[in-house]
Protein backbone atom coordinates (compact mmCIF):
# COMPACT_ATOMS: atom_id res chain seq x y z
CA UNK A 1 0.00 0.00 0.00
CA UNK A 2 1.28 3.40 -0.57
CA UNK A 3 1.16 5.90 2.44
CA UNK A 4 0.16 8.80 -0.06
CA UNK A 5 -1.40 8.94 -3.45
CA UNK A 6 -2.95 12.15 -5.31
CA UNK A 7 -4.25 12.41 -8.42
CA UNK A 8 -4.84 15.63 -10.25
CA UNK A 9 -4.49 18.01 -7.22
CA UNK A 10 -5.51 22.22 -7.75
CA UNK A 11 -5.28 24.78 -5.58
CA UNK A 12 -6.00 28.30 -6.44
CA UNK A 13 -5.31 31.81 -4.34
CA UNK A 14 -7.76 34.03 -5.84
CA UNK A 15 -6.10 34.75 -9.20
CA UNK A 16 -2.64 32.26 -8.58
CA UNK A 17 -2.99 28.72 -9.42
CA UNK A 18 -0.58 27.36 -7.13
CA UNK A 19 -0.93 23.84 -7.85
CA UNK A 20 -1.64 22.84 -11.35
CA UNK A 21 -3.15 19.22 -11.64
CA UNK A 22 -0.34 17.62 -9.16
CA UNK A 23 0.69 13.85 -9.18
CA UNK A 24 2.22 12.16 -6.25
CA UNK A 25 3.07 8.46 -4.79
CA UNK A 26 4.43 7.94 -1.79
CA UNK A 27 5.58 4.45 -0.83
CA UNK A 28 4.68 3.10 2.34
CA UNK A 29 7.79 3.12 4.57
CA UNK A 30 9.65 5.57 2.15
CA UNK A 31 11.64 8.78 3.24
CA UNK A 32 10.10 10.93 0.60
CA UNK A 33 12.83 13.96 -0.38
CA UNK A 34 10.05 16.55 -1.62
CA UNK A 35 11.68 19.25 -4.35
CA UNK A 36 11.49 21.97 -6.00
CA UNK A 37 12.18 25.70 -6.23
CA UNK A 38 10.55 28.34 -3.79
CA UNK A 39 6.66 29.11 -4.99
CA UNK A 40 6.77 25.69 -7.06
CA UNK A 41 3.61 23.88 -4.39
CA UNK A 42 6.14 22.19 -2.48
CA UNK A 43 4.17 23.30 1.03
CA UNK A 44 0.45 23.54 -0.46
CA UNK A 45 0.93 20.86 -1.42
CA UNK A 46 1.94 19.69 2.12
CA UNK A 47 -0.82 21.27 3.90
CA UNK A 48 -3.43 20.56 2.00
CA UNK A 49 -2.46 16.72 2.82
CA UNK A 50 -2.43 17.43 6.64
CA UNK A 51 -5.40 19.11 6.09
CA UNK A 52 -4.57 22.63 7.14
CA UNK A 53 -6.17 24.26 4.28
CA UNK A 54 -8.49 23.07 1.64
CA UNK A 55 -7.94 21.82 -2.10
CA UNK A 56 -9.38 23.34 -5.17
CA UNK A 57 -9.76 19.95 -6.82
CA UNK A 58 -8.56 16.66 -7.50
CA UNK A 59 -7.69 13.95 -4.73
CA UNK A 60 -5.42 12.83 -1.65
CA UNK A 61 -5.64 9.43 -0.36
CA UNK A 62 -3.35 8.42 2.56
CA UNK A 63 -3.09 4.91 3.43
CA UNK A 64 -6.14 4.16 0.67
CA UNK A 65 -8.36 6.54 2.66
CA UNK A 66 -9.55 10.04 1.86
CA UNK A 67 -7.10 12.55 3.52
CA UNK A 68 -10.22 14.15 5.41
CA UNK A 69 -11.22 10.64 7.09
CA UNK A 70 -10.86 11.00 11.08
CA UNK A 71 -8.85 7.89 11.52
CA UNK A 72 -6.37 9.20 8.85
CA UNK A 73 -6.01 12.51 10.36
CA UNK A 74 -4.63 10.59 13.97
CA UNK A 75 -2.26 9.11 12.02
CA UNK A 76 -0.37 11.58 10.88
CA UNK A 77 2.00 14.02 12.13
CA UNK A 78 3.24 17.32 10.94
CA UNK A 79 5.40 19.92 11.38
CA UNK A 80 5.39 23.03 9.09
CA UNK A 81 7.40 25.82 9.32
CA UNK A 82 8.35 26.57 13.36
CA UNK A 83 6.56 24.19 16.33
CA UNK A 84 3.83 25.97 18.15
CA UNK A 85 5.37 26.04 21.65
CA UNK A 86 5.62 28.36 24.70
CA UNK A 87 8.56 29.97 24.54
CA UNK A 88 8.57 30.73 28.98
CA UNK A 89 7.88 26.99 29.22
CA UNK A 90 10.45 24.07 29.45
CA UNK A 91 10.79 21.66 26.70
CA UNK A 92 9.18 18.93 29.23
CA UNK A 93 6.11 21.04 29.92
CA UNK A 94 5.42 22.07 26.53
CA UNK A 95 5.80 18.55 25.15
CA UNK A 96 3.14 17.63 27.98
CA UNK A 97 1.03 19.91 26.71
CA UNK A 98 0.50 18.66 23.67
CA UNK A 99 0.38 14.94 24.73
CA UNK A 100 -2.51 16.06 26.78
CA UNK A 101 -4.24 17.97 23.70
CA UNK A 102 -3.75 14.67 21.91
CA UNK A 103 -5.59 12.53 25.10
CA UNK A 104 -2.15 10.30 25.08
CA UNK A 105 -2.58 7.61 27.72
CA UNK A 106 0.65 6.66 30.06
CA UNK A 107 2.13 10.88 28.75
CA UNK A 108 5.26 10.86 30.73
CA UNK A 109 6.29 7.47 29.33
CA UNK A 110 5.75 8.52 25.67
CA UNK A 111 7.11 12.22 25.90
CA UNK A 112 10.72 10.10 27.60
CA UNK A 113 10.22 7.93 24.22
CA UNK A 114 10.44 10.88 22.19
CA UNK A 115 12.64 12.95 23.86
CA UNK A 116 15.36 10.25 23.82
CA UNK A 117 14.35 9.40 19.98
CA UNK A 118 15.42 13.19 19.08
CA UNK A 119 18.48 13.42 20.94
CA UNK A 120 16.75 15.68 24.06
CA UNK A 121 16.67 13.75 26.55
CA UNK A 122 19.20 15.59 28.47
CA UNK A 123 17.54 19.10 28.12
CA UNK A 124 14.09 18.61 28.89
CA UNK A 125 13.64 20.76 31.94
CA UNK A 126 15.45 24.09 29.02
CA UNK A 127 13.01 26.58 28.32
CA UNK A 128 12.45 26.60 25.19
CA UNK A 129 13.14 29.82 24.45
CA UNK A 130 16.69 29.25 25.11
CA UNK A 131 16.51 26.60 22.60
CA UNK A 132 19.02 26.25 19.60
CA UNK A 133 17.77 26.63 15.94
CA UNK A 134 18.31 22.65 15.67
CA UNK A 135 17.01 21.69 18.93
CA UNK A 136 13.60 23.59 18.65
CA UNK A 137 13.47 21.85 15.37
CA UNK A 138 13.99 18.31 17.17
CA UNK A 139 11.33 19.03 19.64
CA UNK A 140 9.00 20.21 16.95
CA UNK A 141 9.77 15.92 15.79
CA UNK A 142 9.20 15.01 18.81
CA UNK A 143 5.89 16.57 19.10
CA UNK A 144 4.56 15.76 15.88
CA UNK A 145 5.76 12.10 16.89
CA UNK A 146 3.73 11.60 19.89
CA UNK A 147 0.90 9.44 19.49
CA UNK A 148 2.89 7.13 17.08
CA UNK A 149 1.71 8.42 13.73
CA UNK A 150 2.42 6.39 10.50
CA UNK A 151 2.85 9.24 8.22
CA UNK A 152 5.52 12.44 9.45
CA UNK A 153 5.45 15.42 7.06
CA UNK A 154 7.90 17.77 7.71
CA UNK A 155 8.83 21.44 5.83
CA UNK A 156 12.09 22.65 5.52
CA UNK A 157 13.29 21.10 9.42
CA UNK A 158 16.83 21.24 8.19
CA UNK A 159 17.27 24.22 6.82
CA UNK A 160 19.38 26.86 9.29
CA UNK A 161 21.16 24.21 10.80
CA UNK A 162 24.84 23.90 11.60
CA UNK A 163 26.63 20.95 10.17
CA UNK A 164 26.35 19.13 13.69
CA UNK A 165 22.63 19.73 13.87
CA UNK A 166 22.49 18.04 10.00
CA UNK A 167 23.70 14.97 11.20
CA UNK A 168 22.01 14.38 14.34
CA UNK A 169 18.85 15.96 12.26
CA UNK A 170 19.65 12.87 9.67
CA UNK A 171 20.11 9.95 12.45
CA UNK A 172 16.74 10.92 14.07
CA UNK A 173 15.18 11.01 10.69
CA UNK A 174 16.43 7.57 9.53
CA UNK A 175 15.79 5.99 13.39
CA UNK A 176 11.92 7.48 12.64
CA UNK A 177 11.89 5.40 9.19
CA UNK A 178 13.07 2.27 10.55
CA UNK A 179 10.41 2.75 13.87
CA UNK A 180 8.17 2.33 10.31
CA UNK A 181 7.26 5.47 9.84
CA UNK A 182 6.93 6.73 6.34
CA UNK A 183 8.07 10.71 6.12
CA UNK A 184 7.74 13.19 3.64
CA UNK A 185 10.66 16.05 3.89
CA UNK A 186 11.41 18.87 1.84
CA UNK A 187 14.29 20.96 1.79
CA UNK A 188 16.64 23.11 -0.30
CA UNK A 189 20.07 21.59 1.14
CA UNK A 190 19.79 18.53 -1.56
CA UNK A 191 23.37 17.50 -0.43
CA UNK A 192 21.82 16.06 3.10
CA UNK A 193 18.60 15.05 1.55
CA UNK A 194 20.68 12.85 -0.58
CA UNK A 195 22.14 10.97 1.83
CA UNK A 196 18.54 9.91 3.74
CA UNK A 197 15.44 9.89 1.16
CA UNK A 198 14.91 6.94 -0.57
CA UNK A 199 11.94 8.14 -3.24
CA UNK A 200 12.36 11.59 -4.58
CA UNK A 201 9.34 13.84 -6.25
CA UNK A 202 10.77 16.85 -8.19
CA UNK A 203 8.08 19.55 -8.10
CA UNK A 204 8.09 22.68 -10.72
CA UNK A 205 5.10 25.50 -11.84
CA UNK A 206 2.55 23.49 -9.12
CA UNK A 207 3.42 20.23 -11.39
CA UNK A 208 5.37 16.98 -10.43
CA UNK A 209 7.61 16.69 -13.05
CA UNK A 210 9.65 13.88 -11.80
CA UNK A 211 9.40 10.90 -9.27
CA UNK A 212 12.02 7.96 -8.46
CA UNK A 213 13.78 5.88 -6.37
CA UNK A 214 17.39 6.22 -5.13
CA UNK A 215 18.09 3.73 -7.39
CA UNK A 216 16.83 5.32 -10.33
CA UNK A 217 18.39 8.34 -9.54
CA UNK A 218 21.64 6.43 -9.17
CA UNK A 219 21.50 4.45 -12.18
CA UNK A 220 19.97 7.69 -14.10
CA UNK A 221 22.68 10.27 -13.03
CA UNK A 222 25.06 10.84 -15.85
CA UNK A 223 28.82 10.40 -15.99
CA UNK A 224 31.12 12.46 -16.23
CA UNK A 225 35.22 12.54 -16.51
CA UNK A 226 36.72 15.26 -14.02
CA UNK A 227 40.10 16.23 -14.59
CA UNK A 228 42.62 18.33 -12.88
CA UNK A 229 45.48 20.24 -14.42
CA UNK A 230 47.87 23.32 -13.60
CA UNK A 231 46.02 25.08 -17.22
CA UNK A 232 42.68 24.54 -16.29
CA UNK A 233 41.18 27.44 -18.76
CA UNK A 234 43.30 26.39 -21.72
CA UNK A 235 42.45 22.43 -21.15
CA UNK A 236 38.45 23.69 -20.92
CA UNK A 237 38.67 25.62 -24.07
CA UNK A 238 40.95 22.62 -25.85
CA UNK A 239 38.24 20.26 -24.79
CA UNK A 240 35.02 22.23 -25.44
CA UNK A 241 36.38 22.84 -28.73
CA UNK A 242 36.24 18.98 -29.58
CA UNK A 243 33.44 17.75 -27.03
CA UNK A 244 29.87 18.85 -26.91
CA UNK A 245 29.23 19.83 -23.09
CA UNK A 246 32.72 20.93 -20.98
CA UNK A 247 32.54 22.47 -17.62
CA UNK A 248 34.78 23.62 -14.51
CA UNK A 249 33.19 22.85 -11.20
CA UNK A 250 33.94 24.87 -8.19
CA UNK A 251 36.92 22.55 -7.11
CA UNK A 252 38.57 23.57 -9.99
CA UNK A 253 38.42 20.09 -11.92
CA UNK A 254 37.19 19.95 -15.98
CA UNK A 255 34.11 17.98 -16.26
CA UNK A 256 33.66 16.09 -19.18
CA UNK A 257 30.60 14.63 -20.00
CA UNK A 258 30.72 13.07 -23.37
CA UNK A 259 31.29 9.11 -23.51
CA UNK A 260 34.96 9.32 -23.73
CA UNK A 261 37.41 7.35 -22.20
CA UNK A 262 40.05 8.94 -19.81
CA UNK A 263 42.80 7.78 -21.95
CA UNK A 264 41.32 9.90 -25.26
CA UNK A 265 41.34 12.74 -22.92
CA UNK A 266 45.42 12.10 -21.68
CA UNK A 267 46.46 11.67 -24.94
CA UNK A 268 44.48 14.74 -26.56
CA UNK A 269 45.79 17.15 -23.76
CA UNK A 270 49.26 15.89 -23.76
CA UNK A 271 49.60 16.47 -27.37
CA UNK A 272 48.40 19.85 -27.05
CA UNK A 273 51.42 20.39 -24.30
CA UNK A 274 48.79 19.88 -21.17
CA UNK A 275 49.60 17.46 -18.37
CA UNK A 276 46.87 16.23 -15.87
CA UNK A 277 47.77 15.70 -12.63
CA UNK A 278 44.27 13.62 -11.71
CA UNK A 279 41.48 12.23 -13.89
CA UNK A 280 38.69 9.93 -12.94
CA UNK A 281 35.00 8.93 -13.53
CA UNK A 282 32.28 10.42 -11.21
CA UNK A 283 28.19 10.76 -11.29
CA UNK A 284 26.22 14.43 -10.80
CA UNK A 285 25.32 14.42 -7.73
CA UNK A 286 21.18 14.87 -6.92
CA UNK A 287 21.79 18.64 -6.66
CA UNK A 288 23.40 18.42 -10.01
CA UNK A 289 20.41 16.21 -11.28
CA UNK A 290 17.79 18.39 -10.06
CA UNK A 291 19.40 21.41 -12.00
CA UNK A 292 19.52 19.94 -15.45
CA UNK A 293 15.99 19.38 -14.80
CA UNK A 294 15.16 22.51 -14.11
CA UNK A 295 16.84 23.67 -17.24
CA UNK A 296 15.48 21.06 -19.18
CA UNK A 297 18.68 19.15 -20.40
Amino acid sequence: MNAVEIKGLTKNFKEKQALCGLDMTVPEGAIYGFIGENGSGKSTTEKIICGLIHSSGGSVKIFGKPHTDIDVRSEMGVLIEAPGCYPNYSVWNNMMLQATNLSIKKAETEVVKMLKLVRMEGTASNKYKNCSLGMKQRIGIAMALLGNPKLLVLDEPINGLDADGMRIMREVLVDISKNGTTIIISSHILKELEKIATHYGIVKGGKMIKEMTADELESGCRTYTALKTKETSRAKSLLGCKYSRVEEDEAGYVRVYDDVTAEEIVTYLYENGILISEIGKDKISLEEYYIDIMEGR
